[in-house]
């Protein structure tokens, strides 16, 4: 497998340390992100929403981080990971679809205004940040009630839905 990725975007570590997690071996291969590789043809070809990471297994190729990670999981056998059980895997499925639809987005806001806009010699948007919070104080009261009852979000051991949530808030 070969995962084209650029560690400065969080979908490309969470994808990195999901398979680190996952111990699946594979080759990384760097696009540059500040470069704009990812809007490159060549790349394009690969993922054509020009964005990373990417996964090519042979002839297949897969972009969106959280089905790489369950496609990893599901093809070395992580069934700890991401279990067969149907319940399990749709508790999982849930975190891993919020993550990408409620938790990532919000938490991004953080990201741009915090991280990014400093970095390129802007200040933060307190307005952007205000608007922000009494969602993103929602969201995380969702989650911290989970983790209230379980030591992983979805039971007694870590899974993939674990790394896909706490890729888009660990910079904060």
């Amino acid at each position: 497998m070969q995962v084209y990725a650029d560690p400065i975007t969080v979908n490309c570590r969470k994808v990195l340390a999901g398979l680190a997690f996952l111990e699946v071996p594979f080759e990384r291969v760097h696009v540059d992100y500040f470069k704009a590789e990812h809007k490159e043809p060549a790349y394009l070809a690969l993922n054509p929403n020009a964005s990373v990471p990417a996964l090519a297994d042979g002839d297949f190729v897969l972009w969106e981080s959280n089905a790489i990670l369950q496609y990893a999981a599901d093809k070395l056998g992580r069934d700890s990971a991401y279990p067969k059980d149907l319940r399990r895997r749709a508790d999982i499925n849930r975190w891993l679809l919020w993550e990408s639809s409620s938790w990532f987005p919000n938490c991004y806001a953080f990201l741009v205004e915090n991280c990014v806009k400093p970095l390129l010699g802007a200040s933060p948007d307190p307005a952007v940040l205000d608007a922000q919070a009494v969602q993103f104080h929602k969201l995380a009261g969702i989650l911290d009630a989970r983790l209230a009852r379980h030591p992983w979000v979805c039971g007694d051991a870590p899974t993939i839905a674990d790394i896909a949530l706490a890729a888009p808030m660990h910079m904060h």
